[in-house]
């Protein structure tokens, strides 16, 4: 099964996220499909917090990729966003 999730990056205790797509069965940091977006919580107010290409996740949804739990949180948060600007 295909799944869009988070590959963990970044030094210790400074992470960084890669919105991936990739198989299950593969290890969370190791080979993906595609990376389509990345999640950086520690950002500052100069730098970027996250960017996803929405176009490229409901490609992947529509060929039957399940997001996992926190992408899913992420994507509702996005999508929740743009309705209101």
């Amino acid at each position: 099964m295909v799944t869009i999730r988070l590959a963990r990056g970044g030094a210790k205790k400074r992470p960084f996220y890669s919105i991936v797509v990739s198989d299950q069965r593969r290890q969370p940091r190791g080979r993906f499909i595609e990376r389509v977006g990345f999640f950086n919580p520690m950002a500052n107010e100069s730098e970027e917090k996250l960017r996803v290409d929405l176009s490229r996740v409901d490609y992947w949804i529509s060929k039957g990729a399940k997001p996992s739990d926190r992408v899913g949180r992420i994507l509702k948060q996005i999508r929740s966003e743009a309705v209101l600007t």
